[in-house]
């Protein structure tokens, strides 16, 4: 079963930083698209930044020019870089992969548990 290790959520005052990251652990045998979420309260979970794995990045209106997300497929690894952090941005930020593993020799799509991001001053 792949696991997906999210940090670096936290609190931070609006104007600030934050950087999420996302390992995949277990035996991966590839990782297509990566993404991250974010879940505010009483709100459906929305798409907020994703890349390929050549590279090719989305993102949500709401973060561009804030936000940027990256990856280390060497590590399995997702990053999201978020700056100018708005109290809007107060979420529940949660890792997605597409991915095909060794043990099921096809694509299928996995999720982390969520890392808290609070944005208040």
């Amino acid at each position: 079963q792949v696991q997906l290790v999210e940090s670096g959520g936290g609190l931070v005052r609006p104007g600030g930083s934050l950087r999420l990251s996302c390992a995949a652990s277990t035996s991966i045998f590839i990782i297509y698209n990566m993404g991250w979420y974010s879940q505010a309260p009483g709100k459906q979970r929305e798409l907020v930044a994703a890349i390929t794995r050549s590279g090719s990045t989305y993102y949500a209106d709401s973060v561009k020019g804030r936000f940027t997300i990256s990856r280390d497929n060497a590590k399995n690894t997702v990053y999201l870089q978020m700056n100018s952090l708005k109290p809007e941005d107060t979420a529940v930020y949660y890792c997605n992969i597409e991915a095909v593993t060794a043990l099921t020799a096809q694509s299928d799509y996995y999720w982390g548990k969520g890392t808290l991001v609070t944005v208040s001053s």
